[in-house]
């Protein structure tokens, strides 16, 4: 089987001008957070961003590896001029659930067809399922152990709920 090279580059392009609004976004988030536990956060989405360009990266090489031509793009940035750590949270929360779906999707259009590009979107959507776990526990107050329905997708009547799209992977993937 081979792929709809067009649909994987329109796809990679849409990941890439998402993952670059990461790295406004990140930045951005960066300079908005205030109060005691400041410098912890912002070293964290001083960190995203850096991972943001490097996801964005990998998409563009993506898209030339398949003879296409990198998006100039950014994505849509989301700005709700809240500048409380758990709004900004919570907008975080919504766009790295934007950034699995790309990949989800990337993922339904390779699978079983293209073997780098099935391991490559493994591999990202595994990343954005973590990033997600790791915000939810950020918003979490302390004691509080029960995963939140925002994060988990729960919210959207299960739409969001990412076990029930993601195919078996392969008992042969590296690590």
């Amino acid at each position: 089987m081979s792929i709809d090279r067009e649909a994987v580059i329109a796809q990679l392009n849409r990941i890439l001008e998402c993952e670059l609004a990461g790295v406004v976004r990140y930045t951005h988030y960066s300079m908005m957070i205030f109060g005691y536990s400041r410098i912890p956060i912002v070293s964290w989405f001083q960190a995203e961003a850096a991972e943001s360009l490097a996801h964005a990266q990998q998409a563009g090489e993506m898209v030339t590896r398949l003879g296409g031509h990198p998006s100039l793009a950014i994505g849509p940035l989301l700005e709700t001029h809240q500048h409380d750590i758990g709004q900004i949270l919570r907008e975080t929360l919504v766009a790295e659930r934007t950034a699995l779906d790309l990949y989800l999707r990337l993922l339904d259009l390779v699978a079983g067809k293209a073997v780098a590009l099935e391991e490559y979107a493994r591999d990202l959507i595994e990343q954005e399922e973590e990033h997600i776990d790791e915000i939810d526990k950020m918003l979490r107050k302390p004691g509080e152990v029960q995963i939140s329905a925002e994060a988990r997708g729960l919210e959207d009547g299960g739409k969001g709920q990412r076990a029930a799209r993601r195919p078996a992977r392969s008992s042969s993937r590296r690590k």
